[in-house]
């Protein structure tokens, strides 16, 4: 058995209900992420007409951006901290 296989890729630490990087790695996903999410919420405040439009526009595509990275960061996190 290698010792590479033992090896656990750590990538965020979990900070009371957040996940903070503390990788290259990780802060790379979560600067995507953010620029994701200004990106979709730029695109459909310019075509909505009110705060309500624009906040059930952008509630999909957040939810789902966020979901993502929290599972990511969940399953490379330090187990047990």
């Amino acid at each position: 058995m290698n010792n590479q296989d033992n090896v656990q890729t750590i990538w965020f630490r979990k900070v009371g209900w957040i996940y903070v990087p503390v990788s290259i790695i990780g802060t790379v996903l979560l600067l995507l992420t953010i620029v994701f999410c200004v990106t979709v919420f730029l695109a459909i405040d310019r075509h909505s007409h009110s705060v309500s439009d624009t906040l059930y526009g952008i509630f999909p595509y957040f939810v789902s951006a966020f979901t993502i990275l929290f599972w990511i960061a969940g399953n490379t996190s330090r187990k047990g901290e």
